[in-house]
């Protein structure tokens, strides 16, 4: 029997598919800024290719997002506002790779850092590749959105990726055809069989060694090794207190609670902090990370003066916020700022920060 997503490992789930989402219920008439609210999302802290959001906080999301918008077909929809340039360094790889053979490897082989729970098997049969998708845990409502994602996205890069559609591919999905496709039939640029006994993407063998029209062997090396590292922080970042760090960086209100945190991941109070201390973590440090974190980025990016800062990392007056940043720095604000701005010039990485 499979986990839940409740019961499984959380990795998180790339906040910027939340914030695509977030604009397609927009266009279909859905208050998508409300629901964020009502699920503890920050719709401000969604627009980034490498911030992840609690797959527990995704998957409610989601199904909201389904049942208050009234249309089951929200993964097909978003499939076609994937681009590549999206998708962090795994999108970069992916564009700078050879040939399309090469790009669906890279996929297969970091798909964790973009679908958490979500394996691709190549096999050959028949003179067709077949990338079988499988996943691992439960994901509930949030499974067929994923793979509609997923699939009907790959098709959309996969042209994006070499200029023109892939003749003879096709996609193959389990069960039977859901009542709302014959909506997406036609938008749809090759064939789709339901009551497959695979979820999968089929491309003839001979269409593999296509060239990608990007192809940068030297930007190929640089982002893979930039995958590599991901996919072992991730890894290592599987913890508990990376967990409630995730739903800490994107709640809103900032900071949260700690009972809003531990709702969110189905737990007590108690067991949350007991779970935190098994890891040497404490709750308060994790918002303090994440404050500091913040005010670097708003101190170095923004002309926000002291006081909107304070206001927008929960504090209640410039001073408090000042007092915290020394304490934390040894500077204050306004001299980290200068230096900041010094040091990488507007719209650049803000100098690091660490408690």
């Amino acid at each position: 029997m499979r986990a839940s997503v409740s019961a499984a490992q959380d990795l998180g789930m790339p906040a910027i598919y939340l914030h695509l989402l977030a604009e397609l219920l927009h266009t279909i008439g859905v208050d998508e800024r409300d629901l964020l609210l009502r699920v503890g999302l920050d719709p401000a802290r969604l627009n980034a290719t490498e911030r992840r959001v609690s797959q527990t906080q995704a998957s409610e999301f989601v199904t909201r997002a389904i049942v208050e918008s009234g249309e089951p077909a929200l993964g097909i929809m978003l499939a076609g506002k994937l681009k590549l340039s999206l998708h962090g360094a795994l999108g970069t790889a992916v564009m700078s790779s050879r040939t399309l053979e090469e790009a669906l490897e890279l996929i297969a082989r970091y798909l964790t850092l973009r679908a958490p729970h979500l394996q691709v098997n190549r096999q050959l049969l028949g003179g067709n590749a077949w990338y079988t998708v499988t996943c691992d845990i439960d994901l509930g409502p949030l499974q067929s959105f994923i793979l509609d994602a997923m699939l009907f996205g790959c098709v959309s890069m996969g042209t994006q990726l070499t200029g023109a559609i892939i003749e003879g591919s096709r996609i193959m999905r389990r069960g039977p055809e859901p009542a709302y496709f014959h909506r997406f039939r036609q938008r749809i640029a090759v064939p789709v069989e339901y009551d497959a006994t695979d979820d999968a993407l089929v491309i003839p063998v001979t269409e593999l060694d296509r060239p990608v029209r990007f192809t940068d062997d030297q930007l190929a090396a640089s982002s893979r090794a930039q995958c590599e590292e991901a996919l072992r922080q991730l890894t290592e970042d599987a913890g508990f207190a990376c967990r409630v760090r995730r739903v800490i960086e994107t709640s809103y209100p900032f900071p949260p609670k700690l009972a809003r945190v531990a709702r969110t991941l189905f737990m007590s109070e108690r067991t949350l902090k007991r779970r935190l201390q098994e890891e040497s973590a404490s709750f308060q440090n994790l918002v303090d990370q994440v404050r500091l974190e913040r005010a670097g980025e708003l101190l170095s990016n923004t002309g926000m003066n002291l006081s909107q800062i304070a206001d927008a990392l929960g504090y209640a007056d410039a001073a408090n916020f000042t007092r915290a940043f020394k304490r934390w720095t040894g500077i204050n604000p306004s001299h980290y700022r200068t230096k900041a701005r010094q040091a990488t010039g507007p719209g650049r990485e803000p100098l690091a920060l660490t408690i």
